[in-house]
């Protein structure tokens, strides 16, 4: 078989809501270059399948002068079919939780991606299988590949696996968040070692939950998939309160470190606290106007002759001229103190920019395009601000502002209420040129409250998180698990809600991370026949000690749990450590139950295309098709050519490929 060039290969990896596709592998890989949204039409015939939506209208008639171009008569009307590709409305998904509900819509759609790119016919492909496929499905897309698109080699890849790829992590447990599911994987050795599924779950569970919650407002749930994008939908890591809440008073009523506070302007002391205000001085804030600073005596420059000064006979002068500049001096300081005071004051008037998790209620720019009547007249927007300014009202410039009266300085109330003016005027200005711009688009500018920080609340993250401990727990080679911990990969469409990644890994943590110097680290450790210890630190009998490992202890014995923790896995510390027990089973010192430390992989840095990693499997994707196709070349058996596929018939696909 001839070697397959880079330009030829086509990739393709389907998913329920968006399917990517890509023709040929560039120097330097890229996200995918086609986006499909994985949904066909009935054709008018009802019988095939179409791409987008078809619809029937009246034609219209093309005047040329006073002749009627349209060829029929007045009163016949001819109709045309028009496609709308943004339309919706009667789509047929053929995928539901990634399963495929309907295969023969499915085959269509992919006929549609495979006529978008006009491949040629030594087009191998690489195919992206969803976890939950069977394998019936299997053999039933490797058919239709090598009938439909004549195709000399057909790989099959499952998704875990090519998101692993994509990071270059042997080991590895994947969480993919996805449409209506949530898939988790555990990789060991670039081998799948367990799987599990969290269903009504992923990006559409977290949507629905915010129609639910501000169905006061009725929102819909176009509405509330735009919410969730957007920068103000934000999941809190457990235990943070919401802002608003008494408990989130109670955080920022006072310094908890007054000391810290006087001397650093933090609120508390520790190593991650940061600094956000400038030392507070004492002699600026609590100056005693009457005793104060004033009144301190001021240390003369030099030494006086005070012998020169009594013989010249002017002592009264002297004194005179010497208390005159003192009392300049103590005025020019009580001036600094109040400039200083004043710009303290103005500093602490400015509206504190707080961030998203601090504040109660955020506003919501949403969009919404309108069908059928795009020239109709459109009501104005409701605007969130207060103040109203007339329709005549020019912004003033900064240069054509009236200066005080008297110089008279401008109070920090009028400052705040001139910048607040002006920032609802360019707002306005900003939403009407948006308008004037696209027309068919309505905006609208909605308050939305704290409802915006619950979109995975009741369970949503718990259930993930036991989903990911049931699945690391069922690899069978024990000593892997930990590797395991320690990669996790969260990507998915799901997983782009702002804090949803960082909100799952605090709930492992506090779920199931264990401290190394626990308890129940020591006790996982223990065989199972070594002797309990008692609350008084003597150890209760057991029948015999011959098969332990260890020594039988005694009164003058170390604690037996730090004994069995630290010299299990150590043979110069334990000599009596054989390499299997007397029932012939290997021993191990990884601990099985829970996992000493969790982390999350971090994303490959040699790829300048890729700025976010949520769609890691189709770089994944990428990297198998350049070395299975290119640079193995079928050495390995990677993927099934069309001369297996004659002799074998589409079941040969199980044994190669990269499904397992």
């Amino acid at each position: 078989m001839p070697p397959f060039k880079d330009d030829h290969i086509l990739i393709i990896a389907p998913g329920s809501q968006t399917t990517l596709a890509q023709l040929g592998l560039p120097e330097s890989f890229t996200p995918a270059s086609h986006r499909f949204r994985t949904r066909v039409f009935l054709a008018p015939d009802g019988k095939s399948y179409e791409a987008h939506k078809i619809r029937s209208r009246k034609k219209e008639s093309v005047m040329n002068g006073d002749v009627e171009m349209g060829g029929a008569g007045e009163g016949e009307e001819e109709e045309e079919l028009v496609e709308l590709p943004e339309d919706e409305e009667g789509a047929i998904w053929p995928l539901k939780e990634g399963r495929i509900d309907d295969m023969p819509a499915f085959f269509a759609f992919l006929e549609h991606v495979k006529a978008t790119f006009n491949a040629p016919l030594h087009t191998p492909v690489l195919f992206i299988a969803q976890p939950c496929w069977t394998a019936k499905n299997h053999e039933d897309i490797t058919q239709f590949v090598f009938e439909k698109f004549k195709t000399p080699a057909l790989c099959i890849m499952d998704s875990a696996l090519a998101t692993s790829y994509a990071f270059g992590i042997p080991s590895a447990t994947i969480i993919d968040v996805g449409f209506e599911k949530v898939d988790v994987t555990a990789i060991t050795d670039f081998q799948i070692s367990g799987r599990s599924t969290v269903h009504e779950s992923g990006g559409e569970a977290m949507t629905m939950k915010l129609v639910e919650l501000l169905k006061s407002k009725n929102f819909s749930r176009n509405m509330a998939e735009q919410l969730k994008k957007s920068m103000i939908c934000e999941i809190l890591p457990p235990g943070t309160p919401l802002p608003g809440t008494e408990a989130a008073d109670v955080l920022v009523e006072g310094d908890s470190n007054p000391a810290a506070a006087a001397t650093t302007g933090a609120s508390s002391s520790g190593p991650d606290v940061k600094i956000t205000e400038p030392p507070r001085v004492p002699l600026l804030d609590d100056v005693d106007e009457e005793y104060g600073l004033d009144d301190k005596p001021i240390e003369d420059d030099g030494v006086l002759d005070i012998a020169t000064i009594v013989t010249s006979g002017k002592t009264q002068d002297f004194l005179a001229k010497k208390e005159k500049e003192k009392a300049e001096r103590a005025a020019a300081r009580k001036a600094d103190r109040e400039a200083a005071k004043e710009a303290a004051a103005a500093a602490a008037a400015r509206p504190l920019r707080l961030p998203n998790s601090k504040r109660p209620r955020a506003t919501f720019h949403y969009e919404e395009a309108v069908k059928d009547a795009p020239n109709a007249k459109r009501q104005k927007t409701p605007e969130i601000s207060a103040v109203e300014e007339p329709a005549s009202a020019a912004e003033p410039k900064p240069d054509d502002e009236i200066p005080p009266v008297d110089g008279a300085p401008v109070t920090v109330e009028d400052e705040a209420t001139r910048r607040e003016n002006t920032k609802a005027i360019r707002k306005e200005e900003k939403r009407k040129a948006l308008e004037d711009k696209d027309p068919s688009i309505i905006r609208k500018d909605i308050e939305i409250g704290t409802e915006r920080f619950q979109a995975a609340s009741e369970g949503y993250l718990d259930a993930i998180a036991d989903a990911v401990y049931r699945t690391v727990l069922s690899v069978n080679e024990i000593a892997k698990r930990q590797e395991a911990w320690d990669a996790l990969v969260i990507c998915g469409q799901g997983s782009k809600v702002r804090g949803f990644k960082d909100a799952l890994v605090t709930t492992l943590n506090n779920r199931y991370l264990v401290s190394p110097s626990s308890a129940t680290m020591f006790m996982s450790e223990l065989p199972s026949n070594l002797a309990t210890p008692s609350g008084t630190g003597s150890m209760t009998p057991t029948a015999s000690f011959s098969s332990t490992p260890h020594a039988p202890p005694t009164a003058s014995a170390v604690n037996p749990l730090l004994l069995a923790a630290t010299t299990a896995s150590h043979q110069a510390l334990n000599p009596n450590m054989s390499t299997a027990s007397f029932s012939g089973q290997p021993t191990h010192s990884s601990h099985s139950q829970s996992p000493t430390s969790i982390k999350v992989a971090g994303p490959p840095t040699y790829f300048p295309e890729w700025k976010s990693f949520d769609e890691a499997v189709f770089l994944g994707a990428q990297v198998a098709a350049k070395v299975i196709f290119v640079v193995d070349q079928g050495t390995s058996k990677g993927f099934l050519s069309r001369v297996e596929f004659n002799e074998e018939g589409p079941t040969a696909i199980h044994q190669v490929g990269l499904l397992y």
